[in-house]
C-alpha cells in the first residue's frame, strides 16, 4: 500500500510545480500543516486580494469600496459556478457550509410526518438540524445502513426511498470524522429517478476533488471556501438548482436582497439564488473566494490525484505503527487519515504534535455519534494534507507519531 501510493503521488507531483506552489503558501514554511480539513492555508494571491480591499474600505468606505470592486464581486458567481458547473445564477454566497445547509433546510416547507432520510455519516451540525427539525416538526428522521466495509449502502437506501418517499435526502460527501468519500451520485440517480429532493454537504471535498452537480444530480450543494478550497473563514457557498428555483422555494427568513417588497402586503423573490443571501456580505472574504480561480488554475484533476495520495501515503505507514489504529473505512478513501492511540489522553497528544509544528485535529464521540460509536472510540486524531504539502512532511509526522506512541 505505501508503495503503491507513494508512486502515484510522485507521478501527480509530476504534474504540479510542488516548490513554487509552496513558495506561494507563505505559511508552508513555518508549520507541517497537515489540519486542511479543518482550514487550509491561504495562497499569497488570497491574501493579497483580502488586504487590498480592507484597505480600500479604510480608505474610502465599505460601501464605496464595494462597488468600485463590484465586477470582481461578480467573478466569486462565476468562478464558483465553473468550479461544479453550473450557472453563476446558482451560486448564492453563505458565511459558511453551515449557514448554507441551514438556510437550505430553512426553504422546505416540512410538515409532521415527513421524513428526512439520511446516512449514519452526516456532519454533526447537519445531524443536529435534523434532531431540531424533528423537535420542531414531527419530521421523522431515518438513517441508511452502512455497509460492513463502511460507507452507505446506496441499495438499502434507495429501498427506503421506496418506502418512505422523504421529504428530503440528505448525504455528506466527505464526513468530517473520516476518511470516508460516500457515492453521492449514486444516491443522486435514485433521487432522479424517484423525483426526491436532494441535499449534498460537499465541504470536504470542494478543493480536494473535482465536484459536478449535474454528475451528482442534486437539487441544492453545500460548501466552505476554507478547507480545501483554501478560502478564508467566514466564507461559503449554497448551489441552488433550476429546478428548485423555479418551484419558488425560498429561505425562512428572506431579506431586501432576495427580495423586491413590491406592495404593502406582498414581496417577490428575485429569480436567481440570490434569494438565499443577505444583503451585508463580507466583502473581503467574497474577494478572498478567488481561491476558486486559484484552485482551477492549479488543476484539479492534479489535485485529486496527489492529496489523497498523500493520504494513502500517511495512512498506510501510520497503520504499520504499533500503538496505532487506523479508523478509515470505505472503498474510496480521501485526504482525512484519523487513527486512535493508546496510553494517550486527546489534548496532550494534539499538544505534543503542535510542539514539533504540525498542525493537526482532534474528533470526538459526539461529532460522530454513529461512526465512533461502531468503532468504539471516544476520539481520534485527524490527518489532513493538501497538494502543497510534501512526501518529506509525511515522513517527518510518521516519525513524530512513532515517537510519542
Amino acid at each position: 500500500m505505501r508503495d503503491n501510493s507513494s508512486a502515484s503521488s510522485v507521478s501527480a507531483e509530476s504534474l504540479l510545480d510542488v516548490a513554487a506552489l509552496r513558495a506561494d503558501t507563505p505559511g508552508a514554511a513555518d508549520v507541517v500543516h497537515f489540519n486542511n480539513a479543518g482550514c487550509g492555508l491561504l495562497a499569497a494571491p488570497v491574501l493579497a486580494t483580502m488586504l487590498d480591499h480592507l484597505r480600500l474600505e479604510a480608505n474610502i468606505g465599505g460601501y464605496e469600496a464595494s462597488a468600485a470592486r463590484a465586477d470582481q464581486v461578480r467573478e466569486f458567481y462565476a468562478e464558483t459556478a465553473a468550479l461544479i458547473n453550473c450557472a453563476p445564477g446558482n451560486i448564492a454566497f453563505a458565511g459558511s457550509a453551515t449557514h448554507a445547509f441551514s438556510t437550505a433546510l430553512s426553504a422546505i416547507p416540512f410538515e409532521a410526518g415527513d421524513v428526512i432520510l439520511t446516512t449514519r455519516n452526516d456532519f454533526i451540525s447537519n445531524q443536529i438540524a435534523f434532531l431540531s427539525l424533528a423537535k420542531r416538526f414531527g419530521v421523522r428522521v431515518v438513517h441508511a445502513p452502512d455497509l460492513p466495509e463502511g460507507g452507505v449502502d446506496v441499495a438499502a437506501m434507495a429501498e427506503l426511498m421506496r418506502g418512505h418517499r422523504p421529504r428530503l435526502v440528505a448525504a455528506t460527501h466527505i464526513p468530517t470524522n473520516s476518511g470516508l468519500v460516500q457515492p453521492v451520485a449514486d444516491i443522486g440517480r435514485h433521487c432522479r429517478e424517484m423525483d426526491l429532493l436532494y441535499l449534498v454537504d460537499a465541504c470536504q471535498s470542494v478543493g480536494q476533488y473535482p465536484v459536478d452537480v449535474a454528475e451528482i444530480g442534486c437539487d441544492l450543494l453545500t460548501a466552505t471556501c476554507r478547507k480545501f478550497l483554501r478560502g478564508p473563514r467566514g466564507s461559503g457557498f449554497l448551489y441552488v438548482s433550476d429546478r428548485v428555483l423555479r418551484a419558488g422555494y425560498e429561505p425562512l427568513f428572506i431579506d431586501m436582497y432576495g427580495a423586491r417588497w413590491v406592495e404593502p402586503g406582498r414581496y417577490r423573490p428575485v429569480e436567481t439564488a440570490a434569494r438565499f443571501e443577505d444583503w451585508e456580505f463580507p466583502y473581503a472574504a467574497v474577494l478572498g473566494c478567488a481561491a476558486a480561480r486559484y484552485a482551477r488554475e492549479v488543476g484539479m484533476d492534479a489535485i485529486a490525484r496527489r492529496t489523497p495520495a498523500l493520504a494513502a501515503n500517511l495512512r498506510g505507514r501510520l497503520a504499520e505503527l504499533p500503538g496505532v489504529r487506523v479508523l478509515d473505512h470505505g472503498t474510496r478513501l480521501g485526504a482525512l487519515v484519523t487513527f486512535a492511540v493508546g496510553g494517550w489522553r486527546p489534548e496532550p497528544f494534539k499538544a505534543a504534535l503542535d510542539a514539533r509544528r504540525i498542525n493537526s485535529a482532534l474528533s470526538f464521540r459526539h461529532f460522530a455519534q454513529f461512526d465512533f460509536g461502531d468503532k468504539d472510540v471516544d476520539w481520534c486524531l485527524r490527518l489532513s494534507p493538501h497538494y502543497y504539502n510534501t512526501e518529506q512532511e509525511v515522513d517527518h509526522v510518521v516519525a513524530a507519531v512513532a515517537d510519542l506512541v
